[in-house]
């Protein structure tokens, strides 16, 4: 179904014109791209850099983590998490602390600090998307909630599929 638009917006070319999976990743792109630049412009105390985020949220899902684990689940380098656990470390975001079950190791943990971040970052984004769901109609909110589940399915196969790639 045809979305409203702004004037002046670009417009997704015709669905006889691209396949499935570019309209997809389009879609996905601009959501990301739109939702990144609104929270920037509607809390402008949101300075984090979405790598950081990122790793916030893993963290509160399972925190503590050592490097090598925070690595293989977003799928970067063990040296580019490294660089940004410092930087945040340095933020006061987290903690690296060794890790009880393997005393040469360390782990990382999310700090009061960072909780309280990543809780109003969580918050701050579900009530962006909440106005903007409320400014699309009944049928298009219903399409929304009806594409989540496939959209789970899709991420978890996506998420599959990378697991075999290499690490940036």
């Amino acid at each position: 179904m045809p979305a409203k638009s702004r004037p002046g917006a670009p417009q997704p070319a015709p669905a006889s014109d691209a396949p499935d999976a570019r309209l997809l990743t389009e879609a996905v792109t601009r959501l990301r791209r739109a939702l990144r630049a609104s929270i920037r412009t509607d809390y402008p105390w949101e300075t984090l850099p979405m790598a950081q985020v990122e790793l916030l949220q893993v963290l509160g899902e399972h925190s503590p983590a050592r490097i090598s684990d925070l690595a293989t689940r977003q799928r970067l380098a063990p040296s580019t998490v490294s660089g940004l656990i410092g930087q945040m470390i340095t933020a006061g975001l987290v903690s690296r602390e060794v890790d009880p079950a393997d005393r040469r190791a360390s782990v990382v943990a999310l700090t009061d600090a960072g909780a309280d971040q990543l809780a109003a970052w969580t918050a701050a984004h579900e009530r962006r998307m909440d106005a903007a769901l409320a400014a699309l109609g009944d049928a298009e909110r219903r399409a929304v909630a009806g594409a989540l589940p496939a959209l789970f399915q899709l991420a978890e196969h996506l998420g599959g599929l990378a697991a075999d790639a290499p690490a940036e």
